[in-house]
């Protein structure tokens, strides 16, 4: 760690005037990002006693190498450019408000021919509508199921689309008229997309006008004696009454706002949103945090502000999607420092005005009571769950740093794998644990182009490469880079580029000989502040660099069941890699020889046909139906499978050999 007088700048250079700043670690890598009013005060008060410092504080002064700022004319320039500073750097010792689970969204695949209405989670396609996040699954599958009643629209697979477009027939919703089945031609896109179109309209608020259509329906149809017609349009109606008594009314006025309310006590702080639309509970999420300082609520509610509307905004999205992302008012239970400036950093990116408001009494104040309270029962749930999983995970870092001599314990851990099949389709993988949890979004897989077919030149070709990808990002930011290719931080999803942070670990799957040429590699490229072992099968024993016998653990070491974790979890991640490519491989080699035949049409067989015994018993008219295949070409493949003898229940997705 640096100490912080060999970087403090002199008390003269630093202005006085609003700014931001932000502290670098000695290989360039942004840790932390703030905005002062004077810059002066602000970073003199990082420099005083160490004593006085929160513990995080303190750790971020002592890991920082390097403070930088630049002077803005304003308060409002500085919340600006700290808010795209955050999003660019994800700083780590910024406040990460982080939760243990995804949350469903619902969404319609409306760039689709026909969308099709399913709940999912994780990241989003770009033209299609979300809405949500949820915080129960199964409770907006039941609202969707109730939902179709009344908007007989899509819901089922492109699989199952396509079975009975096939067929002729329509699938079980179809007949119970819970689908519109356009699979088999029912109705057109155009009148497919408006029932869409309603039911998104539905879903992002406007119910009463659909009430109310609803009603003049059934009454025209009554008045008309068409009472078939008449009862159909009642049972819609009881039907969307049924879902809208799921997300009971909480304010009468119809309001669309998000609701924050926090609980907080000295290590950490539970944040819960209400996202309410339409005077109705449409959504809801949590998070929980360490608290990065002893600042007050009001810079808390501050600093998750900006990182909440810094991921739901996205440069991509149209103005209306912005709009239906950020609500027009926002309650929270203290009114951050700079309000005023948020509010017009908000409207900038939403399209419009927002408000940021404290309740103070009827139905707005009864709601954020509400949060506040859910708020409190998360964070009370969170520390009752975390007692037992911290301690142990820091018990297993401290066994591992004991064991393995470390000055400090491994809070970044990398293990790397290799995967082949008789030494053909070599693979590797790179999966990442932090803080003894694994990190998904920072794995990484390789294909190994090395002549060596053996594990240990397998090996040294990841690890050159991996290890290479760490100098150069080092060198970039050495040399003052700040463009796409030097920031340590993807443009797209905003998340940090892995190869930027160096392990304190590095783990190998295997024995000496792994781990020999593991360090070799390292000696070779200068690295030596990346400590290194192996982890060997067969008696789990544990290999370090330049020992004859091996650190043997206690078998109910804590130490011992992260490595093996992390171990597997390295096996696991590169077998489903090397699986994806033996399938790519076992049709390509199959259909070398098919002229005209080139990459995107393998890959629609792929999609279309499951296994190789589905696409040898495929006619040359099924093929046909495959997008860019004509009649010609889809003889020729029914001509080359049948001409080749191969496993025919290989599934095309997994690679998998079902049977011999």
């Amino acid at each position: 760690m640096a100490d912080p007088v060999t970087y403090r700048p002199k008390v003269g250079a630093i202005p006085t005037g609003p700014g931001v700043y932000r502290f670098s670690d000695v290989h360039g890598t942004v840790i932390y990002v703030g905005k002062a009013k004077s810059l002066r005060q602000r970073l003199n008060s990082y420099f005083a006693d160490p004593a006085g410092l929160h513990q995080r504080t303190r750790t971020m002064v002592f890991t920082a190498a390097k403070v930088e700022w630049t002077v803005v004319q304003n308060e409002l320039e500085a919340l600006q450019l700290e808010y795209t500073w955050i999003k660019k750097y994800d700083p780590r010792f910024n406040v990460k408000y982080r939760d243990d689970k995804t949350y469903p969204w619902l969404c319609v695949s409306w760039s689709d021919e026909f969308p099709r209405v399913f709940v999912g989670r994780g990241s989003k396609r770009r033209g299609w509508r979300y809405f949500g996040p949820y915080g129960q699954a199964w409770a907006i599958r039941d609202t969707v199921d109730t939902l179709l009643n009344v908007f007989p629209m899509r819901s089922c697979s492109a699989g199952t689309f396509r079975s009975a477009a096939a067929s002729g027939r329509p699938c079980l919703l179809g007949y119970i008229n819970k689908c519109s089945a356009p699979c088999v031609g029912r109705i057109d896109a155009d009148t497919h997309r408006e029932i869409a179109d309603d039911f998104c309209a539905f879903m992002g608020g406007q119910t009463r006008a659909m009430e109310r259509r609803l009603q003049t329906e059934m009454e025209v149809a009554s008045h008309n004696m068409e009472y078939e017609r008449a009862a159909v349009v009642r049972d819609q109606l009881g039907a969307l009454r049924k879902a809208l008594e799921r997300n009971a009314i909480v304010l009468d006025d119809g309001t669309d706002a998000d609701v924050v309310a926090m609980a907080v006590d000295q290590l950490e702080v539970a944040v819960q949103v209400f996202h309410v639309r339409d005077g109705r509970v449409q959504g809801e999420r949590g998070w929980v945090a360490d608290r990065a300082d002893d600042g007050s609520e009001s810079e808390l509610v501050e600093a998750f502000l900006l990182q909440l509307y810094a991921e739901l905004v996205t440069p991509e999205m149209t103005a209306a999607e912005r709009r239906r992302a950020v609500p027009p008012l926002v309650l929270v239970p203290t009114l951050p420092p700079d309000a005023p400036l948020m509010e017009e950093l908000f409207s900038a990116d939403r399209g419009a005005r927002l408000r940021i408001q404290v309740p103070q009494r009827g139905d707005k104040r009864v709601l954020l009571d509400t949060v506040t309270k859910n708020a409190s029962e998360a964070l009370v749930r969170h520390k009752t769950k975390r007692a037992s999983d911290l301690t142990t995970r820091n018990r297993a870092l401290e066994e591992i740093q004991e064991a393995l001599d470390l000055p400090t314990a491994p809070l970044r851990i990398e293990c790397f794998d290799i995967s082949h099949l008789q030494g053909t389709e070599t693979v590797a993988s790179m999966v990442v644990f932090e803080d003894g949890l694994s990190r998904k979004s920072e794995y990484r897989r390789f294909v190994v182009r090395t002549v060596e077919s053996n594990d240990v030149g397998a090996m040294k070709e990841v690890l050159t490469r991996r290890f290479r990808r760490l100098i150069e990002e080092r060198e970039l930011l050495s040399a003052g880079a700040d463009d796409a290719t030097g920031v340590l931080v993807d443009a797209t999803t905003r998340a940090p580029k892995g190869f930027a942070y160096a392990p304190g670990l590095l783990v190998v799957d295997g024995g000496a000989p792994q781990v020999a040429a593991a360090q070799g590699v390292l000696e070779e490229l200068g690295i030596t502040d990346v400590v290194v072992c192996g982890l060997a099968k067969r008696l789990e024993e544990v290999w370090v660099p330049n020992e004859e016998y091996p650190v043997i653990l206690p078998r109910t070491s804590e130490g011992l069941y992260l490595l093996q974790r992390v171990r597997d979890e390295a096996h696991r991640f590169a077998i489903t890699h090397h699986r994806g490519r033996r399938s790519v491989s076992m049709v390509e080699s199959l259909l070398d020889d098919v002229p005209g035949l080139g990459e995107v049409r393998r890959k629609a067989l792929l999609r279309r046909f499951g296994s190789l015994k589905k696409l040898r018993s495929a006619s040359a008219a099924d093929i046909e139906e495959t997008p860019g295949f004509g009649p010609r070409l889809a003889e020729a493949v029914v001509v080359a499978v049948a001409a080749q003898r191969v496993p025919e229940s290989v599934n095309l997705t997994t690679g998998e050999i079902i049977d011999s």
